[in-house]
């Protein structure tokens, strides 16, 4: 509430008076709240609305009745738009913006809150984000505090051209959030049926939006990434300076000056097929000393990026803005210019190359015994998919390089099983593309042993990095997964009283106990429906220079070391690695900074830098996961009419959700086809019963289901239960697949190869998050008897 300035005196105020409030005021202001603070009355508050008038007239105030604000400055609270991440900090304008004098908007600083510890922060905001903010302007500049992430009018201004029957042009929406279309005022050389980008126009009755670039056939396959891209904002094109410099820092030589020669040593690559570059390398054999009989020796070799990317860098400060790569099925959105992320930082086989290695001592039981990091000259002896690594080891091929490895992870893997992270099924959609960017199958990946030795090699250097900087005091970058909330296990513990299962909640929270309760059920439905109450219950990874450990994998101290090609946490560990062993090489020629270590604003920055990257990296799983959506729907949209077997992943009391079995893809069941009963909405049970028949849906549930709509611009999908009210009212009409989209060979070619690999890192899949919930579709209602 705005509080009158001390000792002013009561009776209609001043002008300057009224200025001095509304500056002072920590709140909006408007002609209520300057009554009240002045203890004005009858005639004065006729006599305030002049003065209030005479004021606009003169330009000293501006704004409503209900808010005003000084002319030229902000209101206390209003709309803004954000408009830039510049260095991991919102930067945001006001959505309306109309001076009299012309002036250009002002910038805010949006201040976020913390995502560490017990924030309950609105999500990451990105590029076009509208949000209610509090304004003030402070001796740095404008800052803006916000209150509440708005709605945005179409996904990111992105959408397709349509035109009604009078010829007016609109934007549709490729969101399964945004309901409505948008007016367009200026189409500009767009032509209907295509996908544009467009901006914010006019206000009130007025507004719209205007296109401002053509993207092209909205249903080409190339499309659904490009659409993600604009919507959340991630830079895809690289400053001209950026690649000069990258062109600069490729030409660094790699020598054995300073640098372990490890050429030797037949380390391999184990990748996925299609990898287009190869960031990590691993090695092993028994170790021959007399203390660590049954042990092994091993070497994790890591692309040496700090060599190449120095600290306030062209190339760093724009690594920094992305934060990571981004994975499509069509393309990667590289953190770094491909003539490092493919070539020179990638272990290719039988050249030489810069690597950070960790050297490791591992114990039969597979205890990292001790750990020393070096930089070195590796050569690759040979790069093999993950299909053919275990190819060799099942027909037990005689390769002793693999045998060492598997025997060297069967410890590890007993060092595992002994701490029993987190143990949670949670297959992986492959969407894999022909040659010419069509669908060609989308499939559950594979999980091989392959996959879990190079898994456990990578989360043992990971150990190793974090522990070795904390043993040198050196700043950490931590991977931090933290444990539970407390309200988070009381709504578990409400849960699990429904399956009769008790969760004491004084005891200690670990993976194990979590494990316990899966181990426990055998009935595949029951145990599909617990395991989706443990991961609701699971917190979200995130960046740090606090060690919170790392609740899902049972660790007390994990960084991100294996990845820094496409992490930008990563290469912040490589640096501080290099100043705590001492390994800066000799200086380079050019104009390249000369350290490759942790600058003096890496160290004072390390929190914020942290938050900066925790947040692109949302932003990628975000867009990942979108685009994912929209293969599947255009997938699916040649199957309209099917029957699919489903499991329910949630229930509200609008309806219930559904996924594919063995392929992915949420739609929505609206309650009013389920039935011609009334269907109670069951909250602790997250159930809908029939009040009737006692007929239940719940989460987990595996039941038939029919495709009735799927959408690939929204990646929305649409079911019916078979035989439901709406299957029949619909007989004898075709089912809809709206827009008809080919999902073969149909549409324009990708972009480009998969430049960085198109895979994310082994050691980061088993981590546990939040698993996104489909958009909201239209709801139609319950249906009474």
């Amino acid at each position: 509430m705005a509080k009158k300035p001390k000792n002013m005196p009561k009776g209609l105020p001043t002008q300057k008076q009224v200025l001095e409030f509304i500056e002072t005021s920590d709140a909006t202001v408007g002609k209520r709240e300057i009554a009240r603070a002045f203890g004005l009355k009858g005639q004065e508050k006729i006599a305030l609305k002049k003065l209030l008038k005479d004021m606009a007239e003169e330009g000293l105030i501006d704004g409503k009745k209900t808010a005003f604000h000084r002319m030229g400055g902000l209101p206390k609270v209003t709309v803004l738009r954000v408009v830039e991440i510049d260095d991991g900090e919102p930067v945001a304008v006001p959505e309306k913006w109309e001076p009299d004098d012309g002036a250009k908007p002002p910038r805010l600083t949006v201040i976020e809150k913390s995502r560490g510890r017990g924030s309950k922060g609105m999500p990451a905001l990105k590029v076009n984000d509208r949000i209610l903010a509090r304004t003030e302007e402070t001796p740095k500049g404008w800052r803006a505090h916000p209150m509440k992430k708005l709605p945005q009018q179409t996904e990111g201004l992105i959408g397709v051209v349509e035109k009604d029957g009078r010829g007016k042009f609109w934007l549709a929406p490729v969101d399964k959030k945004v309901r409505n279309s948008s007016p367009i005022s200026d189409v500009g050389t767009a032509e209907e049926g295509q996908l544009v980008s467009a901006e914010p126009t006019g206000r009130g009755p007025r507004a719209g939006v205007r296109v401002t670039e053509v993207l092209g056939d909205p249903l080409a396959p190339n499309s659904f990434s490009m659409i993600a891209i604009a919507k959340h904002g991630i830079p895809h094109v690289f400053p001209e300076a950026v690649v000069n410099e990258a062109q600069v820092a490729a030409k660094l030589p790699v020598t054995t000056d300073r640098r372990e020669d490890l050429r030797h040593v037949p380390i391999v690559a184990i990748d996925p097929a299609d990898a287009r570059d190869h960031d990590d390398a691993i090695w092993a054999e028994p170790d021959t000393a007399q203390d660590n009989k049954g042990g092994f020796r091993a070497i994790v070799a890591i692309a040496d990026v700090s060599h190449y990317v120095r600290p306030g860098s062209a190339l760093d400060k724009e690594a920094r803005k992305r934060g990571n790569s981004v994975y499509f099925p069509d393309r990667v959105i590289p953190m770094l210019p491909e003539v490092l992320s493919a070539d020179v930082c990638s272990l290719k086989s039988g050249e030489d190359r810069a690597a950070m290695v960790c050297h490791m001592r591992i114990s039969a039981q597979g205890k990292l015994l001790d750990w020393r990091f070096t930089r070195a000259v590796v050569r690759i002896a040979e790069v093999m998919a993950y299909e053919e690594a275990q190819r060799r080891i099942d027909d037990k091929a005689g390769d002793e390089r693999l045998d060492n490895l598997w025997k060297a992870w069967g410890a590890l893997w007993k060092a595992r099983e002994a701490r029993d992270p987190l143990d949670l099924d949670l297959p992986e959609r492959q969407v894999v593309l022909d040659d010419e960017g069509g669908i060609k199958e989308i499939a559950i990946r594979e999980r091989l042993d392959a996959h879990r030795v190079v898994e456990e090699f990578m989360i043992s250097a990971n150990v190793a990095a974090a522990k070795a900087l904390e043993k040198k005091n050196s700043p950490v970058v931590y991977r931090v997964h933290e444990q539970p909330s407390r309200e988070k296990l009381l709504a578990l513990k409400e849960y699990l009283g429904t399956l009769d299962m008790k969760l004491a909640m004084g005891q200690v929270i670990t993976p194990t106990l979590f494990n316990r309760f899966l181990k426990d059920v055998s009935d595949e439905q029951e145990k599909a429906l617990l395991m989706e109450a443990v991961l609701r219950t699971q917190t979200q990874a995130y960046y740090g220079p606090d060690n919170q450990g790392h609740f899902g994998l049972a660790l007390g101290s994990y960084a991100h070391f294996t990845s820094p090609i496409r992490r930008y946490s990563d290469l912040l560990v490589h640096r501080a690695l290099v100043d705590a062993f001492k390994l800066e090489q000799p200086k380079p020629a050019g104009k390249l900074p000369e350290s490759s270590g942790l600058s003096d604003v890496d160290r004072s920055d390390l929190g914020k830098i942290s938050e900066a990257i925790s947040r692109t990296e949302r932003r990628a799983m975000e867009a990942e996961r979108d685009t994912i959506d929209r293969y599947v729907a255009a997938w699916l949209a040649g199957r309209v009419g099917e029957t699919f077997d489903t499991r329910i992943t949630g229930v509200q009391n609008f309806g219930f959700f559904a996924t594919i079995v063995g392929l992915g893809g949420d739609g929505l069941v609206p309650i009013s086809t389920i039935g011609d009963e009334y269907f109670h909405f069951d909250e602790a049970a997250k159930a809908l019963v029939g009040s009737d028949t006692g007929t239940r849906y719940e989460t987990g549930q595996k039941l038939p289901m029919k495709l009735v709509e799927a959408n690939p611009l929204t990646g929305a999908l649409r079911f019916e239960v078979p035989g439901g009210d709406a299957s029949k009212a619909r007989e004898g009409r075709p089912l809809r697949s709206r827009p008809k989209w080919s999902p073969g060979k149909g549409g324009a070619k990708q972009d480009g190869p998969r430049k960085d690999g198109a895979r994310k890192d082994r050691a980061g899949k088993h981590e546990v998050g939040k698993r996104g919930r489909p958009g909201n579709i239209r709801h139609q209602g319950r249906k009474k008897k």
